[in-house]
C-alpha cells in the first residue's frame, strides 16, 4: 500500500513540474511606472510596460554586447516571451497624468529559446555585494578618503539594484598601507585593504588625473575568486568638469557590473546532470524537496530514476556551475553532500 501511495506523490509532483521547476523571480520585472493620459488606453499601457519591462530585464541579465543581439526583436516577439502582467493604482478614467505601476513576468522557457536560438549566456548574480575603492591620484599625489570626488560621491548620484557597492571606512592602516606602497599601487594587495572580507568581491580603483581632457583608470578586482584586471581611458566630452566626474563614477559601475555579469553567466547550451539519493522520511520528502527547489532557477527538472520505501534515486538537471546551485540549496534549507562517492541530498 505504501508503495502505491508512494507512485501516486510522485505522478502528482511530476506531472505538476514536468517542464518547469523554478518559480524564482529573475524574470520578473516590478515596478515599472507609467504615466496614464487622457486618450491613452490600458492596452496601450500594458504593451508599453511589456516593452518597457523587457528592455529593463534584458539590461540586467546580459552582458552589454549581448543586448545589442536583440535590438531587431520586435515587439509581437516580445509579447509571446510575457507569461502574465499585473497592473495596480490604476487612477479612474476622469483623472489626468495619473502614474500607472505594472509588474511583468516573463516565461523562463521561452526566455530560454530566444537565448539558445541566439547564442546569448545570462547571467545570475547570486552574491550582490562588492567591495570597492577608488583612489584618486593628482600631481604626485594620493588621495583615498578626503578630497576625493569620487569616493565622496560613489553611492550619491546612481543607485543598482544589481550589486551592493560597499565603501570602506575612513580607516588609517588603509591609508598607511597605501603610503608605504605609493610607488606600486598596481601591486596592492586586495586582501591587505579589505582584510575583514577577503572572502567576498573586491576591487580597488586606481584612477589617474593628469590635467588634461581625459582620465585613466585601472581596475584590480577578485570576482567569484577570479583576479581580474582592466584598463580604461575615460574621455571628457562637452561637460562641465562636475558632471565630467559624475559620468565617471557611472561608468566605472557599469564596467564593475559587466565585470561581475561576465563571473555569473549561465549557459543553456550546455546543462548539467547530477545524480543524487534522496532518503524518506517525515522531514524530508519529494514533496517538500520539491517546493522548495522551486525556488532556484538554475535547476531545471527533476528525473525519478528508482524509488522503494526507504528512498529514491534522482537525477538533477541544472544549468551553471555546480558550487553556486549547492549554495542555492542551503539557501532553500537542503543539503547536498558527497558520501561514500554518493551525492545524498535531504532538506533541513
Amino acid at each position: 500500500m505504501k508503495m502505491y501511495k508512494l507512485i501516486f506523490i510522485i505522478l502528482i509532483v511530476f506531472l505538476k513540474t514536468e517542464t518547469l521547476l523554478s518559480e524564482n523571480n529573475l524574470f520578473n520585472v516590478n515596478n515599472i511606472r507609467l504615466e496614464k493620459k487622457d486618450k491613452t488606453t490600458n492596452n496601450q499601457l500594458a504593451n508599453q510596460a511589456i516593452k518597457k519591462g523587457f528592455n529593463q530585464l534584458i539590461a540586467k541579465i546580459l552582458l552589454e554586447e549581448d543586448v545589442k543581439k536583440l535590438s531587431n526583436l520586435n515587439f509581437s516577439s516580445i509579447k509571446k516571451l510575457v507569461t502574465y502582467y499585473q497592473i495596480s493604482n490604476i487612477p479612474d478614467e476622469e483623472k489626468k497624468d495619473e502614474q500607472v505601476n505594472f509588474s511583468v513576468t516573463f516565461d523562463k522557457d521561452k526566455i530560454h529559446d530566444l537565448f539558445y536560438q541566439r547564442g546569448i549566456l545570462y547571467s545570475r548574480i547570486t552574491d550582490k555585494e562588492l567591495y570597492v575603492l577608488p583612489i584618486l591620484t593628482k600631481e604626485n599625489e594620493i588621495y583615498v578618503f578626503s578630497n576625493n570626488q569620487y569616493y565622496e560621491n560613489w553611492n550619491k548620484h546612481t543607485k543598482d539594484d544589481l550589486i551592493e557597492f560597499i565603501l570602506p571606512l575612513e580607516n588609517i592602516e588603509i591609508i598607511k598601507l597605501i603610503n608605504e606602497n605609493k610607488t606600486d599601487l598596481i601591486n596592492l594587495k586586495l586582501n591587505e585593504i579589505f582584510q575583514e572580507y577577503s572572502k567576498n568581491n573586491l576591487a580597488i580603483i586606481l584612477i589617474q588625473d593628469s590635467g588634461k581632457e581625459s582620465k585613466r583608470a585601472y581596475i584590480k578586482s577578485r570576482i567569484q575568486g577570479k583576479n581580474i584586471s582592466k584598463n580604461l581611458i575615460l574621455k571628457k566630452q562637452k561637460q562641465l568638469l562636475k558632471e565630467f566626474d559624475e559620468k565617471i563614477v557611472v561608468d566605472l559601475k557599469k564596467e564593475l557590473v559587466n565585470l561581475v555579469k561576465a563571473e555569473n553567466l549561465i549557459d543553456i547550451r550546455t546543462p548539467s546532470f547530477l545524480n543524487v539519493k534522496l532518503n524518506l522520511n517525515k522531514k524530508s520528502n519529494l514533496v517538500e524537496l520539491n517546493l522548495r527547489m522551486k525556488n532556484i532557477d538554475t535547476i531545471e527538472n527533476i528525473f525519478v530514476q528508482e524509488f522503494n520505501n526507504e528512498f529514491m534515486k534522482l537525477r538533477i538537471k541544472y544549468l551553471g556551475k555546480l558550487d553556486k546551485t549547492i549554495n542555492q540549496l542551503r539557501r532553500e534549507n537542503i543539503n547536498l553532500k558527497l558520501i561514500n562517492d554518493q551525492w545524498v541530498i535531504n532538506t533541513l
